[in-house]
């Protein structure tokens, strides 16, 4: 496998593990139709991006890693804490995807769905694209905009996550840290869909599928 596909993959890999909703955004041409996107069309795409297996895999990678480094929510160790961790991590994922892609993407009149550029691109200008919608985002009409349903609706999700979070994971601090990284965590879960189909593709032609 030459470097730039090794890359895809494990950029593809570690997108599943980042820390943020449930990944699953549908994978479209970056030029899209243009007509307005509807308040159903955003609660289908919230349905559709949150009630799927890869939101189970990537709150169980979530969980994982904050048992296997203790850090927040600090539930403990063991496998009562391990549990705790992932149900945790599923909750943060379905209230992230529904305060960010319908509650807020509605208010500020947004569409989150991700579109990947694909292959005529640079391996790295694809890499920069995805991990910019974090930033950036479509308007309902098409148009160029701050991806404030991003940051507005992760703050509703990490302020809320403090209802169930033990207290020692509920200050300031650790809160910030949350908001931060889940934030984040939308642009390099977007490298997913970027690049899987890639691989797919690779894995077909040389296995021969």
């Amino acid at each position: 496998m030459g470097v730039r596909y090794s890359l895809c993959l494990a950029i593809a890999v570690a997108a599943l593990c980042v820390p943020r909703r449930g990944d699953a955004q549908t994978v479209q041409a970056a030029a899209a139709p243009s007509a307005p996107v509807t308040v159903e069309q955003k609660w289908q795409f919230f349905l559709q991006e949150t009630f799927t297996p890869l939101t189970i895999v990537a709150s169980a990678a979530t969980a994982g890693e904050s048992q296997a480094t203790n850090t927040d929510p600090k539930y403990g160790v063991g496998s009562i804490a391990m549990a705790k961790r992932f149900g945790a991590a599923s909750v943060d994922n379905v209230t992230q995807n529904f305060f960010s892609d319908f509650v807020m993407a509605s208010v500020f009149h947004e569409d989150n769905k991700y579109r990947r550029r694909g292959e005529k691109y640079r391996f790295w200008s694809r890499v920069g694209y995805a991990i910019s919608r974090a930033v950036i985002t479509r308007t309902d009409t098409g148009g160029s905009t701050v991806n404030w349903s991003n940051f507005t609706g992760t703050a509703l999700s990490v302020g809320l996550s403090n209802a169930y979070y033990p207290m020692r994971s509920r200050n300031l601090n650790a809160t910030a840290i949350n908001w931060a990284t889940s934030s984040a965590g939308v642009g390099f879960g977007n490298l997913a869909p970027e690049f899987l189909p890639d691989f797919k593709r690779w894995f077909k032609r040389h296995l021969h599928l």
